[in-house]
């Protein structure tokens, strides 16, 4: 079996795939997920270990 040389639509996709943009983007919606899920978070040992920082950040109002 002979290896295929990649076609134009692959080669642009894995370009686009891989530029800075594209990864920055990656990157910050990732970040911005995990800041969020341990900010709102429910579950007892996190929220505990957060609460403070939460209230000194402004972001959560005391409940």
């Amino acid at each position: 079996m002979t290896a295929q040389a990649p076609s134009s639509v692959q080669r642009r996709a894995a370009h686009w795939t891989l530029s800075v943009p594209v990864q920055s983007t990656l990157y910050v919606s990732l970040c911005t997920l995990i800041l969020w899920t341990v900010y709102f978070t429910t579950y007892p040992p996190i929220h505990d270990q957060v609460h403070s920082l939460r209230h000194h950040t402004g972001l959560v109002s005391c409940h």
